[in-house]
């Protein structure tokens, strides 16, 4: 059996809490989960890091789940002051991390939210990201990315692909994201 690639795409909200509702639904079944997260940051002492999203302390208390924030906050938004080699440093950091997990044996599956997103904002290549795809093939871990924009390597290389689309967002009508709703 080879590992399932999933990718959850697009420019609507979903896609990281599809992620959280298949990493629930994994530990529920028994399976060891590890949920990582790039882009964003574990703290929100520095510019461009807001306070942790909601679902990250909930997925820390579930047996079976493993959390670890690889990020240093949004690039170059959200006032984002960091020099940009700080968030390369880190997403690399982050990827060399993510390939020793998945080879390490002790996850049946692993999510990479925002992965994707390292792409978009130039921290990390699609050659990057595929290869991350690959050795999770070769070792046999099912794996789940998320982000905003299309790939045709990473979507041909996919299993699965379930797009996001927008339609109407509230921030678009001058309304800021809310605890609980956005993060």
């Amino acid at each position: 059996m080879k590992g399932l690639n999933i990718i959850y795409i697009g420019d609507g909200k979903g896609k990281t809490t599809a992620a959280v509702g298949l990493a629930v639904r994994a530990a529920g079944a028994g399976k060891r989960v590890l949920f990582c997260q790039f882009v964003k940051a574990a703290t929100a002492t520095e510019s461009g890091e807001w306070p942790l999203s909601s679902e990250i302390e909930i997925l820390k208390s579930i047996p079976g789940i493993t959390v670890k924030i690889l990020g240093r906050g949004f690039v170059g938004i959200l006032g984002d002051t960091k020099d940009k080699e700080i968030h390369k440093t880190a997403a690399q950091e982050g990827l060399e991390w993510l390939q020793l997990s998945l080879k390490s044996g002790d996850y049946d599956l692993v999510i990479a939210d925002e992965l994707i997103s390292a792409i978009e904002v130039e921290l990390l290549t699609v050659a990057d990201v595929k290869g991350i795809m690959d050795l999770a093939r070769e070792h046999i871990v099912p794996l789940a990315l998320t982000g905003h924009n299309k790939y045709n390597e990473l979507l041909e290389a996919a299993d699965l692909v379930t797009e996001m689309k927008m339609i109407k967002h509230p921030y678009y009508q001058g309304r800021l994201a809310e605890r609980g709703i956005d993060y």
